[in-house]
């Protein structure tokens, strides 16, 4: 299944292993609903926590689970990586933002991606531009989910920004290190790493 195949990359990418599997907290849209979600979205991530237990379930449209472009895959990608990041999160009992959460999932989408066609060259260049330069939002969004989906995409797009000359020459080694001691940083300390 394609959220399987999404899971097992970025836990490779990150070194990691999420005992969870996101596919197997899937809901259909009527669940979602039932469950607190909004529906204005394709993908939503939803989390429950009470007395110290933690419950996520995870809504993707059904045009998602069979992504006929880059926008489709890249949308299902998200909900994955929203769904690692809550559960290893709160496996090592940290708390997590939303800001922070959606600036991960824009770097997880550019790192799925760039990785995902290694071989080609030039390859990370054009994927930046369509990821960070040709991004739009939705018009449903509120003004504070606005002002967080455009500070997500501005920290990611400096982040990745700085991963370019990694990919330029191969450095693959390299490239995962960093990957790696950015995804495992927390709240602030990760949202002004990204920044700088």
């Amino acid at each position: 299944m394609l959220l399987d195949r999404i899971q097992k990359h970025l836990e490779s990418i990150y070194g990691i292993r999420c005992e969870l599997r996101a596919a197997d907290f899937l809901l259909g849209e009527e669940e979602a609903r039932v469950l607190g979600g909004t529906g204005r979205a394709r993908e939503e991530l939803l989390v429950h926590e009470e007395d110290g237990a933690l419950e996520l379930g995870l809504y993707l449209h059904p045009e998602l689970l069979a992504p006929k472009n880059l926008a489709a895959f890249c949308e299902a990608a998200e909900g994955v990586s929203h769904f690692i990041y809550v559960a290893r999160s709160a496996e090592l009992e940290r708390k997590v933002s939303l800001l922070e959460l959606e600036a991960q999932a824009e770097i997880d989408k550019f790192a799925i991606c760039v990785l995902g066609r290694w071989e080609s060259r030039g390859a990370a260049a054009a994927m930046f531009e369509r990821l960070f330069d040709e991004v739009r939002f939705r018009e449903t969004l509120s003004e504070e989910e606005l002002f967080r989906y455009r500070e997500a995409n501005r920290l990611a797009r400096a982040y990745c920004e700085r991963l370019l000359p990694l990919l330029a020459v191969r450095s693959l080694e390299r490239l995962l290190s960093e990957l790696r001691y950015s995804y495992r940083l927390g709240a602030k300390a990760k949202l002004d790493y990204l920044s700088r």
